[in-house]
Parts: structure tokens; sequence; C-alpha cells
């Protein structure tokens, strides 16, 4: 301890007494493991962090895999493509699984459920949205999750008799009610139906939907028919949907495989069942008949680890994530390369003083001891610093990402004690990989020659195959990490330059939703209406329009197209009449098209006269008419969306093609239909555009207002300029977003690593000069000499001298930044013909020169030579030149 204790003396002495050196350095180091510990930080928060919850790592979370053939009705929920089998994987069930599998939980202590849902909440007069959930009775209890304050929801909240229940997140609970704990028993509205808040999770639980997301509000799952204004827009109606995200607890010491075997009869029994209650509401609405299912086709049951939640935006970020990480890692390396060559330089510079203590006794291993202290000393100092600018990095990442929207607003990364032991690992690390190799080289030195005053080992250290080596790979990884940059920006530059089909400038997007809180039918109608109406009086808005989806948000709906030909054909195994193909639909305001300023190319727009009472008509894209009609005119078709009602739709125009869900996207087959004749579907919400004169953002206040006039309790909904549409405020996670989030980190970090990179070349480049015996008297020397030499040597070259002092005098001032003597030399000139041109004379004259030999360059240095010849074009004399600059010339060698 005495000894280490020692070393870290000695080390700091050696570090202070090369300040420049050691600031050089320490900067290199933070900036690399700055940038490592902020990604760090995102990727922990990601992709790594568990849930805040009791034993994590013994929950499991249920998927379920079926042939492609296998439909399991109306699904919500996320799906993929299994990259083995090519069977498709569902994360969601219907409400019979979850019965079915609880009676027999088998390997599981317990099995849960959950699903989110919108809710508007209105709670002291003031209305706004809220994410929120619905859960089983045993939900809080699985988990091991107790409430903050109050209690969380229990089995026998989660029945249609019992009283309706709320729980509200922490952060909910601080930024809607201030952390008011007299919220406990207070009743709010969710959807028009009174709950009575009950209790606050604790601090850090945000739920276990997606990463980053969080459940404002938590309700039983009994009452989520009473949330749905029309029964049959319940997630519980007929046969249910699959929307229920299930989860269980192992018990100890069994597996997840052991679970899976005991839980699949139960849950084929609940998919047989789920099938005849689809038979069965078929049957009753005069639908078509659903074929029994062959017993291979019987999707599987799997089990996933679910000690995160679930891992839809964990897979989708992941990819990208490990990228950039191993992109800072390549700066991390750069810097310590960086520090590594410092390091050798000036180990070169102390081989007398390791020679003398290796003459003295000192162990080889001793030494090595010593140097690896004073370098894990540096990336100490390096990692405290790094911690500051992983702060300043990680917000940089957060200000230039959205993460996904809004539906990551809960990713908060924080440098946490895993980070911050991260950090510290990292610095350790660093300073070992960059010492060892100076340490080992600095002591494996020739004693007899080093202790002589010759000075020579420190120039051939300096231009060591190590020292060179390390230069290399510096600039090699730099390069590769701004050509990789440059690649990204690229790609993005391109997608940016898609053109939409429509305009984005000046047009201002918001959601209204006002289904949940009772609107529809003629009441709908009314309301869409008289908001749009307001908002056409507010000053500087051109046009007002709104739809049923957003365009470019990531989010679509589409439906079966079906023509003349295919409804001839006989249905498949499942009793459905196979489709022409599909088609996304968007229901519009009949100004929808001029308002968006998309061109209409054929026929007639949408009318207010297109209304339920009139016959069903649609406008159709381009692509849709190329698809469907191709060499006709589509103008005049019909086509059908119920392959019971044949030729129900009308098209009217054709309007040109516009983008739909993602700007990277294809355009896809596209209908416009009348909203007025879709108001069941316009009940879930709508997106207004208002299209303005100027800065959109400017009137949302007065957008605010207008939507209050028209009903105080409906909140506006992800208000954003269009021009972000590309990344919108919807939790979507879209390609794009993703996209552009790893281009702008990836460029941001290139930019450090050129940072670093330039930091240590110059580093070293400064330190090699100072280690010159002469170095600094001879850099000073040359720029006086230079300040002149183009100025006062050229002018009286030209006034005293002949031909060759006019010439030379030419070149000088054509080339000012040319070294004089490269111009000396490239003309041709020896000293004697410059001298004699420029009228200069040898030795004691009026310049007080000295004899520079027969040639420019043959008897004396390079360095002298230039130097001399720049006073003779100078006409003044060594003596002037060293007053002038207050220093004298270094004596020959």
């Amino acid at each position: 301890m005495q000894t280490l204790r020692q070393d870290l003396r000695y080390g700091a002495r050696m570090l202070l007494k090369q300040k420049g050196l050691t600031a050089i350095a320490v900067l290199s180091l933070a900036l690399g493991i700055g940038a490592n510990t902020a990604l760090f930080s995102v990727v922990d928060a990601m992709l790594l962090k568990m849930l805040p919850v009791k034993e994590p790592e013994r929950l499991v979370l249920f998927k379920s895999l079926a042939v492609r053939e296998f439909s399991p009705g109306s699904y919500t929920g996320n799906s993929d493509k299994d990259q083995a089998t090519g069977q498709q994987i569902r994360t969601s069930f219907p409400y019979q699984s979850f019965q079915r599998m609880r009676e027999q939980p088998g390997a599981l202590s317990d099995i849960f459920a959950f699903g989110n849902v919108n809710l508007n909440v209105n709670a002291d007069g003031q209305a706004d949205f809220a994410s929120g959930q619905e859960v089983s009775g045993n939900y809080y209890a699985g988990l091991g999750v107790q409430a903050m304050i109050g209690r969380t929801i229990m089995d026998d909240d989660d029945k249609a008799t019992a009283s309706s229940v709320a729980v509200l997140s922490y952060r909910y609970w601080q930024r809607r009610f201030g952390g008011n704990e007299a919220v406990i028993g207070k009743q709010i509205n969710l959807n028009n139906v009174a709950f009575t808040v009950i209790g606050v999770t604790p601090p850090g639980f945000e739920g276990t939907m997606d990463v980053g997301s969080t459940q404002d509000v938590t309700i039983p799952i009994a009452w989520e028919p009473q949330l749905s204004v029309e029964r049959e827009r319940s997630l519980m109606y007929g046969a249910g949907v699959w929307w229920l995200r299930l989860m269980g607890r192992l018990k100890p010491g069994a597996s997840a495989e052991q679970a899976r075997a005991q839980l699949e009869h139960a849950f084929h029994q609940s998919v047989v069942e789920h099938r005849a209650a689809r038979q069965g509401r078929a049957q009753a609405t005069g639908g078509n008949t659903i074929n029994n299912l062959d017993p291979k086709d019987y999707p599987r049951l799997s089990l996933d680890p679910g000690g995160q939640g679930e891992m839809s935006s964990r897979q989708r970020y992941a990819p990208s994530l490990y990228l950039l990480l191993g992109v800072v890692g390549l700066v991390l390396a750069v810097a310590c390369a960086n520090v590594a060559n410092l390091l050798l330089s000036r180990a070169a510079s102390r081989q007398k003083e390791i020679a003398l203590r290796l003459a003295l006794g000192a162990s080889r291993f001793r030494l090595i001891r010593q140097l690896l202290t004073e370098s894990v000393l540096l990336s100490v100092l390096g990692g405290l610093l790094g911690i500051l600018f992983a702060l300043w990095i990680r917000d940089g990442l957060l200000a230039v990402s959205d993460w996904g929207g809004s539906g990551m607003s809960a990713l908060e990364p924080k440098l946490d004690p895993r980070v911050l032991g991260f950090t510290m690992g990292l610095s350790l690390l660093t300073g070992i990989i960059f010492g060892l190799a100076p340490a080992w080289r600095s002591t494996k030195v020739d004693l007899t020659p080093t202790l002589k005053d010759s000075g020579r080992s420190s120039s051939a250290a300096s231009r060591s195959l190590l020292s060179r080596g390390l230069v290399v790979l510096q600039v090699a990884l730099s390069l590769l990490l701004l050509v990789g940059a440059g690649l990204f920006v690229r790609t993005l530059v391109n997608l940016q330059r898609v053109e939409p089909g429509f305009n984005t400038r000046n047009l201002l997007l918001f959601g209204v939703q006002p289904g949940m809180i009772g609107y529809k039918e003629d009441k709908l109608e009314q309301l869409y209406q008289q908001i749009a109406e307001r908002l056409e009086v507010v000053p500087s808005v051109r046009a007002v329009t709104f739809s049923s989806m957003t365009l470019l948000s990531g989010g679509l709906s589409s439906r079966a197209v079906f023509l003349r030909n295919a409804l001839a054909a006989a249905p498949d195994a499942e009793g459905q009449i196979k489709p022409s193909g599909p088609s996304y639909i968007n229901q519009v305001r009949e100004n929808f098209l001029e308002a968006m300023e998309i061109p209409l190319l054929a026929g007639r727009s949408l009318k207010a006269q297109d209304d339920a009472r009139a016959p069903r008509v649609a406008v159709v894209n381009q692509t849709f008419a190329q698809k469907y009609f191709p060499n006709e005119n589509p103008v005049g078709k019909r086509f059908t969306f119920d392959s019971k009602k044949p030729d129900e739709v009308a098209i009217i125009g054709v309007a040109h093609d516009a983008k739909y869900t993602r700007q990277r996207d294809e355009i896809p087959p596209t209908a416009y239909l009348s909203w007025r004749q879709e108001l069941p579907g316009m009940s879930r919400g709508a997106t207004y555009e208002v299209r303005t004169a100027g800065d959109p953002t400017a009137v949302i206040a007065a957008v605010r207002q207008a939507v209050k006039e028209a009903d105080a309790n409906l909140p506006l909904n992800k208000h954003q300029d269009a021009n972000r549409t590309s990344r919108p405020d919807t939790g979507d996670g879209t390609a794009l977003c993703q996209a552009d989030d790893v281009v702008r980190i990836a460029r941001t970090t290139a930019r450090r690593d050129w940072l670093v990179r330039s930091d240590g070349i110059y580093g070293l480049a400064t330190h090699a000069r100072d280690r010159h015996p002469h170095g600094t008297r001879r850099t000073n020397y040359r720029r006086a000499a230079d300040d002149h030499a183009a100025g006062d040597g050229a002018r009286l070259a030209r006034r005293r001298g002949g031909a060759g002092g006019r010439v030379c005098a030419d070149e000088i001032l054509r080339k000012p930044d040319e070294p004089v003597t490269d111009v000396v030399r490239r003309e041709g000139f020896r000293c004697a013909d410059l001298r004699r041109d420029c009228g200069l004379v040898d030795g004691g004259g009026a310049g007080g020169l000295l004899h520079p030999g027969p040639a420019c360059g043959e008897s004396r240095s390079y360095d002298r030579t230039q130097v001399r010849v720049k006073q003779w074009l100078g006409g003044r004399g060594l003596a002037s030149v060293r007053r002038s600059h207050g220093f004298s010339l270094p004596p020959d060698p």
C-alpha cells in the first residue's frame, strides 16, 4: 500500500510536470470514454434494464407461432415473421386463451394479462388524453409490485359487478395531479365513465408494455366494454379480439419449456373455442362460414423471457444501437491510440531516467508498474471528465432523436451505478491498454549508449514502427467512421428528397377522438363540421380539412378489394372469397385533395353531397387504377369492399400518387372515401390538416380555442408541423424515424472522433517539436525569417538586383506561401548568382552576412541555408534579425 501511494504521488508529479501533454491525453480519453458512457446509458435503458419487479428473471412472455394460412380473425398487437420457420409470430391472445391457461398454470405460479387502451381523462374540469392499460386482477400480484400510496388492483376488482377503480402511474400522478396524495379516493371520468383512483404505482415502474412507454392509467379488464360508446367496438364483443398480452411467473426450479408443454393443450382448446364463437357470430349475422381448422395448422405456443416486458421496440432498435455502440468503441480505440502515441513519445524523452533507475538496481517489473500507474491515473482523470462529457453527449443524443415519439416519453437514460461502474471499469481498462506498450518499450533499453549524452535515442524512438503504426491506425479508423457517417447522411438526404406527393409546408396537424366521449352518428358529423368551420375563420388559415389517417404517420388502414372476377371464384378453406387484392383507405373531408394539394388527374373530387344517402363513391390514386384497371379509364368503374355487395363503390376520380405510411415505402393502391359515408369508422378519431399562410405553430393557441368552443371536454392530440410528418409524434417508431436517429447519432459520433484524432495528432506533433534540442528556438527563428522573406526580401531584391533578382522577387511575390529556398532551387539560382544579381556582398559588408559556401544547400544544412538565403533577400544581417526577435541562432552541430 505504501508503494502504491508512492507510485501515485510520483505519477501525479510527472503528469503535472508536462501539463500540455496531460491535458491533451485527458481530453482525448474524456471524449472517448464520455461517448461510450453516454451511449451505454441509452443501450442500458433500451436493451438491458430489467423490469423493477420481484424476481424478473422468473417472468415469461407468451407468443404464438402459426402458419400463414391461419387467421385469428380480429387482431390487435405486434406481428412479425419468424425467419427460421417462416411462420407468423403474434404477441396477443383472445380472452378465452387467458381464461383456459390460467385454470391450469402447470409450471407457472401465476398467469396474468394486460392490454393497452386510449383514454380521455376528465378531472377537475380539464380534459386530456392518457395512455392506459386494462389488466387482470392478478397483474400487480403476479409482478410483485406494491402501490406507493393506496393500493393496486386485485382479483375482486376485475369483475363486472365490482366498483370501477383506477390506478395511476407515478409519472402521470406527478404531471397531472402535482403529486397530491389527496388524489386517492378522487373520482375521475375515463371516456365519460366515472372511476375512483385507488392507488399510485412506485416511481420507475411504467408497466410491462414496450420499453419507453408509460401506462398512465390502469383499470380492470372487466370494465373494458363499458369504455366503448358502441357495444360492437368493444374488444370483448362477440368472439372477441386477439388483443391481450399474457405473462406468467415460473415456479422455483421450473423451466419455460416445461410450462409451454403443459399449457399447449389448453391454448389449442381456447383457439377452438374462439373459432367456434366466430362461427356462431357469422351464422347469426349472415356472414361467411368458417371451416374447421386442421389440427396440424393450429398455432403453437411459445414462451420467451419476460423480465424486460414486451420486446418489440427493443428488437427494432437493437441492431442500430449495437452498431452505434461499436462505432463509439472505435472512437475510444482512436483515443487510446492517441494517448499511447503520446506516451511513447514521452517515454523516449525519459529514457535516461529509466536507464539510470535500471543501473541503480530497479527491476524492470517495478518500472513497468510505475509507468502503468501513471497511465491508469491518466485514464481515471479522463474517466472523471468523461462523466461530464457523458451528460452532455447523452443530452445531445436525446435532443437529436425522438426515440419513436411520445411512445418513448418514459425513456430516461441515467448515469446510475451500473453506468458509472461501466465508466470506471472502462477507464481502468483503457489505462492498461494504452499504457502497457509504452511501459514495456521504455524499459527495454541498452544502458551504456543511453546513459551517454548523445540524445540520439529520442529521435530514433520518435520514428519507431509502433509510433508510426499508431498514427496510421488513428487515421484509418477516423476515415472509416467519417465515410460511414457520410454514407448514412447520404441515405437520409435521399430519403428526405423523396417527393411525398403533397405539400408539407405551412401545414399544422392535430388529432381529436370524439368517439371516446360518446359522439356518434349525427352528433359526430356535426362536431367534425363545426370544428372545421370554426378553424376556417381563424386569421392566416387558408384551408381546413380532416382525414381518418395521418399521412406518413406509420399507421395504415386497409381493406380487401373485390372485382367482379374475384366474386365468381370458389371460397377458400376459411369459407372466404379470395379478394382481387388490397387497398389502403382514407376517409377524408370533401376538400382533402385540394387542401393537401394533391392533383386530381381525372374525373371529379368528393363533394358534400356524397353522404350516407348517396351512392358510395371513391377517388383512387394512380397506383390503384394501374393495378386493378390497367389500360382502361378507371372513372366510372366499380368495385366493392364487401363480397356480399358487388359493385358497391363507384370510382369518380383519379388522384396523383401520394405517400401513405412511410416516406421510404412504395406508394400503395389507395382509395379516398367520403367521411360522411364512413361515419362509424370516423368515431375512432380524425386528424385535422390546417393549411396556413405563415408559420403553422403560430396558430396553435387559436386552434385550441376553436376546438374548446366546440366542446371543452375534447382535447387536442399530437399537434405538430407537417414538415415533421416523417418523424411523427405517434410513438410508432417508423423506419425513417430510426434511420434519422441513427444518421444523426453516427454523424455526431464521427465529428467527435475527428476531434479526438485531430487533438491527439496535434498533441503528438507539438510534443515531438518541444522535445527537439533546439525545437522552440528553431521554430521561432524560421517564423521570423518567413515574416520578412516575401516582403522586404522581394522588395529589396527587385530594387537592388539585376535580372536574376527581379525573377526571384517575382517568384517570391507570386507564391508567398512557398519556402524561399524552394523558389531558389526551382529557378536554378546558385548563391553566387543570387548575391551578384541582388547587389549584395559577402562577409562583413552592409548586410553583415556570413559566407554560405559554394552553393545553396551543398555545404550547409537545409535549415541554415534557408535562413541565410532569406537574409540575403531581405537585406538584413544576422545581428538585426536576432535583435528584432529576441533570440539567437543555435550553433552548427
